[in-house]
């Protein structure tokens, strides 16, 4: 349990090093997390520079403050108790994008969508996938994000960021162990600071043209009008999560305010109700699919926080 005065330490000792640095005490997560789902925060501060992130870690540390990190929430589940300690927002505050050459080299905070269009309006193709992502370039390479053939382990030349205790790294794509949805740093505690991609001369009229296409296909596709949190459920070995789902016979499937969508049978979404629904409409998902295909849906939602809010002494 967080004792009261070690986050108050940490606040002063943060507000007094930085006094620039956004901080925000009792967050609540719903408003930072696309599911719009999930109880407070202890405390949230919002980085602006890669200087701001290593003297949030580092004080964190010193006073044996527990640490989350977090993009833009569009993966992410929040349970209704909220999360204890410091959570790091490392988004939209950190979001500048440069591009030398062939080569886009992009803050962690930068948004997906604006990734892709950097480097559409440079010329530069091999992200149009991602143009449609609803998170962060550093988020997308922590689970190695992608959509219609296209995943980020195809472009990532290099990966740099801290360790918690402050330590920085340096991995290049090779050194990311890229899988579907997976990458080294799902194992490892390290937070991006910036990613570097290695893009290819193209037509920029193409690439947009591309990117408009695909935004279409999935706005046809997916319950983009409802809080969700994309795909909620990893592929599974030789099949598909949404298949599955779909001839589970689960779609509209309701518990509380959660809802299988009735439009993408891959998709959990949010009508109002809590993280609690959420996650019990997740297991009776999981247990009616291992029971029709004897297969275990794996969420690809990242859970976090406790189910009850823990007063703290």
């Amino acid at each position: 349990m967080i004792q009261n005065f070690a986050l108050a330490e940490l606040t002063n000792a943060l507000r007094r090093q930085a006094p620039e640095l956004r901080l925000e005490e009792n967050a609540l997560m719903a408003g930072y997390t696309t599911l719009r789902l999930g109880g407070p925060a202890d405390l949230m501060a919002h980085p602006s520079t890669p200087e701001q992130l290593l003297l949030l870690l580092t004080e964190a540390k010193r006073l044996n403050v527990p640490v989350t990190l977090i993009g833009h929430g569009s993966n992410l589940l929040v349970r209704d108790g909220g999360i204890r300690g410091l959570v790091i927002r490392v988004c939209r505050e950190m979001r500048e994008i440069r591009v030398d050459g062939n080569v886009l080299r992009a803050q962690s905070g930068a948004m997906m969508s604006a990734v892709a269009m950097a480097a559409a309006e440079h010329s530069l193709g091999g992200l149009t996938f991602a143009s449609g992502i609803p998170g962060t370039i550093g988020g997308g390479v922590y689970m190695n994000a992608g959509a219609y053939g296209g995943e980020l382990c195809q472009v990532v030349k290099r990966v740099e960021g801290y360790e918690m205790d402050g330590t920085p790294f340096s991995y290049t794509g090779d050194e990311m162990n890229f899988s579907h949805r997976y990458s080294r740093l799902m194992d490892e505690n390290k937070v991006v600071t910036y990613v570097t991609c290695q893009l290819h001369s193209a037509k920029r009229e193409e690439l947009l043209a591309e990117m408009v296409e695909l935004n279409r296909r999935r706005a046809d596709k997916q319950p983009l009008t409802l809080p969700s949190a994309g795909s909620t459920f990893k592929r599974p070995a030789g099949g598909y999560a949404s298949a599955m789902v779909d001839q589970c016979g689960l779609k509209g499937l309701t518990i509380g305010g959660a809802q299988v969508s009735e439009k993408h049978a891959g998709f959990l979404v949010n009508r109002g109700g809590t993280a609690a629904d959420f996650l019990a409409l997740m297991a009776e998902v999981q247990r009616v699919v291992h029971e029709r295909f004897g297969v275990i849906l794996e969420p690809e939602v990242r859970i976090l926080g406790e189910d009850s809010l823990v007063h703290r002494v």
